[in-house]
């Protein structure tokens, strides 16, 4: 690993924290993601190779735990101490990139979305009986389509269809549902013209919006650049 070779902290600590990926992989071990696959999956884009080098270099920096799984298949991954106090380095970062940053095209993966929202679920809201929602999102190059299982307050996300009776369907718009999930636009606005559609039991329809406990930064206001001033 490159290092900057100086004593202050902060070059000391972005020489861990600033390895691409490295943010992210701590953000889905505070979520919750014990296991290779679970953070593999809410980092698209990451390799296999690349998540085995940086969990190894953040255990040995004492940032990371794990232990063999009971069942002796794979590891069980965890922060330890030092990696819930690097978090909220991540907290910060996501303070700063919500009031400064816009949500360009290329950030509208409504995949991301929707595994941010399994994992800010308010869950005592979810449906006492297994549901099964599919997802139809346009507005980007192709067509994706996801499936939600929701079972004694468990969710799964399904990327080929799980074989089970769907109960509500919904089209939306990539860019309509992941600004509805960052919380820049409300259910009202997200829903007008059309650009997220539901089609199920009315039961279903009004309960899905109050289900999304939306993004953790969803309670910060953008910053709205400054005009350059002109010239006099």
């Amino acid at each position: 690993m490159r290092t900057y070779g100086q004593y202050c902290p902060i070059a000391r600590g972005a020489e861990i924290f600033a390895e691409r990926w490295t943010p992210l992989i701590i953000r889905n071990l505070y979520l919750g993601c014990g296991s290779f696959g679970e953070i593999l999956e809410g980092a698209p884009g990451l390799s296999r190779t690349m998540l085995s080098q940086r969990l190894k270099q953040l255990e040995r920096f004492g940032i990371v735990e794990s232990a063999p799984k009971p069942d002796g298949r794979g590891r069980h991954y965890e922060l330890a101490p030092a990696g819930h106090d690097l978090f909220k380095v991540c907290v910060s970062l996501g303070e700063w990139g919500a009031a400064w940053l816009e949500i360009a095209p290329e950030h509208l993966d409504p995949f991301v979305a929707l595994w941010s929202m399994c994992n800010m679920l308010h869950r005592d809201r979810l449906p006492g009986r297994r549901v099964v929602v599919r997802f139809d999102f346009t507005g980007r190059q192709r067509p994706e389509r996801y499936w939600l299982l929701i079972e004694h307050g468990d969710t799964e996300i399904c990327k080929t269809y799980p074989g089970l009776d769907e109960d509500l369907y919904i089209t939306a718009e990539a860019e309509a549902f992941v600004k509805w999930h960052a919380g820049q636009l409300s259910w009202a606005e997200a829903t007008r013209n059309r650009r997220i559609q539901l089609h199920g039991p009315s039961s279903l329809v009004r309960a899905f919006p109050t289900w999304n406990a939306r993004s953790a930064f969803a309670h910060i206001k953008p910053v709205s650049p400054t005009a350059p001033s002109s010239a006099a």
